[in-house]
Parts: structure tokens; sequence; C-alpha cells
């Protein structure tokens, strides 16, 4: 195909994908698998009050961007890859087939292709062997990218919070923080916030101006136009049969818009 361009004729170089309800539908059922798996940890593992769980996890994933994230702002203290073991290592996979249309599309698209999600690799890696999709991109930005192990050293433009601060910071409650504006800053990085968009980019190597970010989440997609990343589209996932209709849309001039794929 064409180079994409836009109106002025510059060239679009980069695409970010996100993972989840984005390269395959919402109808797979992973995402109230994945939800149940989340509040049935919060119960289990942290030993929060039942009646609260579902509220609570809903909040703070809309405060947050995820429920993890959420939980270790409020101070709960549990280790991440046990986390991600039993909420994505349950999940059911096998709702997930190869997608060969989508895989010809990616394929026969000359732009740079990195998958960037909340996501942990693990999961990253069975989504997309799942859709036969693992070598369409040459790279994966996923949880452990923007939140490495604290033995290794973080990236150099993502700034650790202050041990000082952690320490003697007041114990936080769902009723004080969840929708104020004195949430509790988390120490995960992760999407919606704008930070991790901008260590996105500079991690993979992309000029903004020149990339194009593909999300399910109108959210996420609002604060990539708050990032130095120039055009951001809400990708809503339809049926496969009108896959084509993605590579129409990056050949066509840059709008803020919803793409059926």
């Amino acid at each position: 195909m064409d180079v994409a361009r836009k109106s002025s004729g510059a060239k679009y170089e980069y695409l970010l994908f996100d993972l989840d309800d984005t390269l395959y539908p919402m109808s797979s059922g992973l995402n109230l698998a994945c939800r149940k798996n989340i509040e049935e940890y919060m119960l289990q593992h942290l030993q929060i009050e039942e009646s609260e769980v579902p509220r609570m996890c809903l909040q703070l994933y809309r405060e947050y961007g995820t429920t993890m994230a959420g939980l270790k702002a409020l101070g709960y203290e549990f280790d991440n890859d046990q986390f991600h073991a039993c909420v994505h290592g349950r999940l059911p996979y096998d709702a997930l087939k190869p997608d060969l249309v989508l895989r010809n599309l990616l394929l026969s698209m000359p732009q740079r292709k990195i998958i960037f999600t909340n996501g942990d690799e693990a999961h990253a890696a069975q989504v997309l062997s799942r859709l036969c999709l693992e070598d369409c991109f040459e790279g994966i930005i996923c949880f452990e990218t923007l939140n490495p192990p604290s033995h290794l050293q973080p990236v150099d433009f993502i700034t650790a919070p202050d041990d000082d601060d952690i320490e003697h910071a007041p114990e936080a409650t769902v009723t004080d923080c969840i929708g104020s504006n004195l949430s509790p800053k988390s120490p995960i990085l992760c999407k919606p916030s704008v930070e991790a968009i901008e260590a996105a980019i500079r991690i993979a190597n992309v000029d903004p101006q020149k990339t194009i970010f593909f999300d399910d989440s109108a959210r996420n997609i609002a604060s990539g136009k708050g990032s130095r990343t120039s055009y951001s589209y809400c990708w809503e996932f339809r049926a496969r049969e009108e896959g084509q209709q993605l590579e129409q849309f990056i050949q066509s001039t840059a709008v803020e818009t919803v793409v059926h794929a």
C-alpha cells in the first residue's frame, strides 16, 4: 500500500496499538473474566469486605486506569507477579482464535507497529500468540516496561516516588480518596496518564508527530491528545470483514474519529 499521508504530505511512520478489546472484540469474554478474577483477588488475598469489592474495583479503575494501580495508591501491598498470575493466568484464552484477516492487514502496512498495553508481558504474549499476530509487531510496551522491578534501574525519564513521601503519607481509604481531587498518586505507571503515554513514546523511540495511537478507550485517547502524540484514534472493534477500513483510514486525512475495523 502507499505510505500513509495526511493532507500536509507528512508520513505516518509509527502505529501504537492497544491490546485488549482493541485487537480482539469485547465479546470474547476476557474482559468480564478479568474483572471477576480481580474481584476474587481483592476478596481472597487483600481481605477487602465482599460487599465493597465490586464498587471499589470499578471506582479504582475509573480513577487510576487500572484497579491494580488504584489498590497500590491506597497502600495495599502485594506482589505484582502474583497479582498478574491470578488475574490473567486464569483467563479463557481459548476464546481467542487466529485472526488471519487482521494478520494480513497488519503485515501489509509499512509502518513500525508496536503494542502498548497496561497488561503484563505474559498476558500480551498469550493474546498475540492466540491471535497469530506475534510477528506483526516489532515490540511490546507493557506493565514491566513502565514498571521495572525495584532491583532494576527504572527508565531514566520515569521519576520514582519519594521514599519519605510514601513512609509518612497518611493512610487513605476509598471513601476519602476516590472521586476527589486529593486522590493519592499511584506508584504504578499506566494509561491513561499522560506520563505513561509520553514514556511509551520515548521507549519506542518514535516521532510523536508521525504516530497514530489506536485504543478502544476514549479516556486513553484523550490522554494521547494531551501528550506529544499528535494523532490518536479510538478504534471500535467491529466485524472483521470490515478490516480493510483500517488501511483506508490511515491513508486518509487525519481527523479524530472512531475506526470500525
